[in-house]
């Protein structure tokens, strides 16, 4: 069985019914399995642009023809695959300082590791509320290559420890700073040091690092 390589395609087509599936048929006919899909927006042309990450174990160059001949489509062309270029993703969210000291730590680590072959990129956003902070929660199970979510912030409960333990379920590591409230012990892990918990949560993340978080004897430090 020929390994499959991740690649990226941009599709610039007709914004109009039936685009989105006739361009996933001549995918699936090459044997392509689409990893990843996101619509770029359409332009004053009519045209959408629309982002394909492929596993693929046949030739893209055949696939990329077959796509660029298809009647709809104005142009196609190959790229790097996101998950090659950005890799991983961290996601912390919380207040504005906590989320500030979680991102110094994440950073610094994920920049060890960058530098060893590792793609750990980080994300922030401060959020205050216990309803937008259940929503981003939810929400971040959604986003393409996130491996892992830090709750930095001072009061955390209610709908959000509701959100952390569904996130969970669905794979997501979720590790919270040492707060008041409910969120810590629904959290794989906790962390009181801010700094600390951004290295904790890449290592965690990191192929280059020797740190697994199910092997720890105490979940709290």
């Amino acid at each position: 069985m020929m390994s499959q390589d991740r690649i990226g395609v941009v599709i610039e087509a007709r914004d109009e019914p039936g685009v989105l599936h006739a361009l996933t048929g001549i995918i699936a006919a090459h044997g392509g399995n689409i990893a990843s899909v996101e619509m770029l927006g359409s332009a004053e042309t009519g045209l959408s642009r629309i982002y394909f990450e492929i596993e693929l174990a046949a030739d893209p160059a055949v696939l990329m023809r077959d796509l660029s001949a298809n009647t709809a489509v104005q142009s196609a062309r190959q790229e790097k695959s996101l998950q090659k270029i950005y890799g991983k993703r961290v996601i912390i969210m919380g207040g504005g300082a906590q989320v500030g000291q979680v991102a110094i730590g994440a950073i610094m680590e994920a920049d060890r590791h960058n530098i060893r072959g590792e793609h750990i990129s980080v994300d922030t956003i401060p959020l205050v509320g216990e309803q937008s902070l259940a929503d981003a929660v939810r929400a971040v199970a959604r986003l393409p290559r996130a491996r892992a979510l830090v709750l930095a912030g001072s009061l955390m409960g209610g709908e959000i420890e509701k959100a952390v333990r569904e996130v969970r379920a669905q794979g997501l590591l979720v590790v919270s700073l040492n707060m008041a409230g409910s969120v810590p012990d629904a959290a794989d892990l906790v962390v009181t040091d801010p700094v600390q918990a951004g290295v904790m949560t890449v290592m965690a993340v990191a192929e280059t690092a020797k740190f697994t978080v199910g092997r720890l004897s105490r979940r709290v430090f």
